[in-house]
C-alpha cells in the first residue's frame, strides 16, 4: 500500500520541479575566466559571488545508437568553450511552475555547473544531484553561488538522464550491458559527473579528496544509492540524504524492471530495440507515465537492494548527514486535493484513509486532532513516506559510519518558489522540498525570509559548509548535529525555540505504528 502511494507521489514530484534560469550578465566575448579542462578549455564569468561555469558537458551526447548506453566520456574539443548559461534540460514534461510550461525534447543534456568563490585555496567540494522523481528537473534548480562564497567551497550541480530516457530496463539491452543489468543510466550519469570531478575539478580550485554528495528528495534518493553502489566507492568522502530516504531506498528488482520495459515497449508498438531507439523523444516522453522509474538491482552498479547493502556493511563507509521535514506530506496532499479545487472534505476523510492507509492508521489520525482534513491525511502522508523512514535509514547508516540527523521544522517558512507563484493561502508549513531555499537560491531566485528566517539560513548554511569541508556538522553557538540513537536537529527559528536536539521525533510521527507496518 506505501509502495504504491510512493510510486504515485513520484509522478507528482515530477510535475512540482520547474527549473527557472538565473538572471546571467551579457560578458563581451573574450571576457571571463578560463580553466582548461580535460575535454579542452572552458570560459565562465565572474559574479558579486565568485565564478561560475554553467553548461560544461560531462559526457557524450547519449542521442542515437548511445540512446540508453553507459554514458562516454565527453569528446575533447577546439578552442574555448562558452560556459556562460545552462545546457538543455533532460527530457521531461511540463508542469504548472512559472517559466516551465513546454515539455523538454531534448537529450544531449549530460552537463553540469560549478561554482567557486574568490581566492585560490584549495577547496572542498559539494556535488548536488537535483529532484523530481527521477522524471523532471535539472542541475539549475539551485544556484548555489552565496553557499559557495559564505561556506569557501565548490558546488557542482548537475543534469542525468531522467525517466524512461535514464531508467529503461529491457531484455535486449540487458544483452548490451557489460553486467547483463540495464536500466541504470541515469545513475550511471551521476557516476559519470563524480569521475569528472575527481579529474577535473582541480583545475578550478576544488580538492578531488573531499567531495561530498547531496541531494533533496530524488537526489537524496540518488545519494542513499550511491552510498550503496560498489562503483561508486572511492568518488566521494561524505553524502547528504535530504528527504530522499523515501520507499526506504528501495530500487526495483531486475525482474520487475524488464517486465516493466516489456509493457512500456508494447506501449509504443516495439518489438526490438531498434524500433525503440528510433522512437523520437516526444513519443517516448508521452508513452512513460503509469511506470515506475528509478535504478535496478542485480548488477554491478547495484548488486543488493541499498537496504541490505547498508545492514551488511557493504555499503560506502562515509559520514552521512540525512533528515526530512515535519510537514512533507503537505505539498503532496495539496497537489492532490485543493489544488484541484476539491480540498478533502471531512466527509470523505474516514474512507479516503482507510482506502490509503487502513483503519489503524485513520485511529492514529483522528480527523479532529487537525485544522483540516487535507492536513490531516497530509500528516500521515509525510510521517510514512518521509519522517519514519529517515529515522529507520538512521539505524541502518549508524551500522557503516557517522550519522548526523536533522529535522527542518520551520513551518513560519515562506513556500518555495514555485508553490508562492499559485497565490494560495494553503498552510504548507515545512513541507517537502521547503529547507531547499535555505540552503541555495531556489531556481535562481531569494527567498522572501524575515529577519528570523535570514539567520536560520545562515545557521543551517553553517552546518552543511562545516560538514563538506570537515565531515561534521557544526555551527558557532548551536548545539551539534547529534549521531546518537532517536536524537534529531531541529531546525527552527528562533521565534519557535530556536536550534535544538529533540528526542521525540519518533513518537512524534508515529513511527512505531510505520516501522510495524513496513516490516510486515
Amino acid at each position: 500500500m506505501i509502495r504504491r502511494i510512493a510510486i504515485a507521489l513520484t509522478a507528482l514530484a515530477a510535475a512540482l520541479v520547474a527549473p527557472v534560469p538565473a538572471a546571467q550578465a551579457a560578458p563581451a566575448p573574450g571576457d571571463g575566466p578560463v580553466v582548461r579542462t580535460e575535454a579542452g578549455p572552458v570560459r565562465g564569468e565572474t559574479t558579486a559571488e565568485g565564478r561560475q561555469f554553467l553548461g560544461i558537458p560531462y559526457a557524450e551526447p547519449p542521442v542515437g545508437a548511445l540512446r540508453w548506453r553507459d554514458p562516454r566520456p565527453v569528446h575533447p574539443w577546439h578552442g574555448v568553450r562558452s560556459a556562460r548559461s545552462f545546457g538543455n534540460k533532460c527530457v521531461q514534461n511540463a508542469s504548472w511552475d512559472p517559466g516551465y510550461d513546454r515539455p523538454s525534447y531534448t537529450e544531449d543534456c549530460l552537463d553540469l555547473n560549478v561554482y567557486v568563490p574568490d581566492g585560490s585555496a584549495r577547496r572542498a567540494v559539494l556535488v548536488w544531484f537535483h529532484g523530481g522523481g527521477l522524471t523532471a528537473g535539472a542541475g539549475q534548480d539551485v544556484v548555489p553561488d552565496t553557499f559557495a562564497r559564505r561556506t569557501g567551497t565548490v558546488v557542482v550541480t548537475v543534469n542525468y538522464r531522467l525517466g524512461a530516457m535514464g531508467f529503461l530496463a529491457a531484455a535486449g539491452l540487458d544483452k548490451e550491458a557489460r553486467d547483463g543489468v540495464s536500466g541504470n543510466f541515469g545513475m550511471l550519469d551521476q557516476q559519470a559527473a563524480l569521475r569528472w570531478v575527481r579529474a577535473n575539478i582541480g583545475r578550478f580550485g576544488g580538492d578531488p579528496a573531499r567531495v561530498t554528495v547531496a541531494g533533496e528528495s530524488a537526489g537524496g534518493r540518488s545519494v542513499c544509492t550511491q552510498l550503496a553502489s560498489p562503483t561508486a566507492k572511492g568518488l566521494f568522502r561524505a553524502g547528504v540524504i535530504e528527504s530522499g530516504a523515501y520507499g526506504d531506498c528501495a530500487a526495483r528488482t531486475h525482474p520487475d524492471a524488464v517486465a516493466q520495459g516489456a509493457d512500456f515497449a508494447k506501449k509504443l508498438g516495439c518489438t526490438t530495440l531498434a524500433c525503440l531507439r528510433g522512437k523520437s523523444a516526444r513519443e517516448i516522453l508521452e508513452a512513460q507515465g503509469d511506470f515506475d522509474w528509478g535504478p535496478v538491482t542485480g548488477g554491478a552498479f547495484l548488486p543488493v537492494q541499498p537496504e541490505q547493502a547498508l545492514a551488511k556493511g557493504a555499503a560506502s563507509r562515509v559520514p552521512v548527514i540525512n533528515g526530512a521535514n515535519e510537514d512533507e506530506g503537505r505539498l503532496f496532499a495539496f497537489s492532490r486535493f485543493d489544488l484541484n479545487g476539491t480540498p478533502l472534505t471531512a466527509e470523505q476523510y474516514p474512507q479516503v484513509m482507510r482506502d490509503d492507509f487502513g483503519d489503524e492508521v485513520l485511529s492514529r489520525y483522528p480527523l479532529s486532532d487537525y485544522p483540516t482534513p487535507t492536513v490531516g491525511y497530509a500528516t500521515a502522508l509525510g510521517d510514512a513516506l518521509f519522517a519514519c523512514t529517515a529515522l529507520r535509514l538512521d539505524g541502518l547508516l549508524k551500522a557503516r559510519g557517522p550519522v548526523y540527523s536533522y529535522e527542518f521544522a520551520d513551518r513560519t517558512s515562506p513556500p518555495f518558489a514555485s508553490l508562492r507563484n499559485l497565490h494560495t493561502d494553503f498552510d504548507f508549513g515545512a513541507t517537502h522540498v521547503n529547507e531547499v531555499q535555505y540552503l541555495f537560491k531556489h531556481f535562481g531566485l531569494e527567498s522572501p525570509f524575515d529577519a528570523r528566517q535570514r539567520a536560520l539560513s545562515r545557521q543551517m548554511i553553517q552546518y552543511w559548509g562545516s560538514f563538506v569541508r570537515d565531515g561534521v556538522p557544526r555551527t558557532a553557538g548551536q548545539p551539534a548535529m547529534p549521531t546518537g540513537p532517536g536524537v534529531v536537529l531541529s531546525l527552527r527559528t528562533a521565534s519557535k525555540g530556536g536550534v535544538s536536539l529533540s528526542t521525540t521525533v519518533h513518537r512524534e510521527h508515529n513511527c512505531d505504528l510505520w516501522d510495524r507496518l513496513a516490516a510486515g
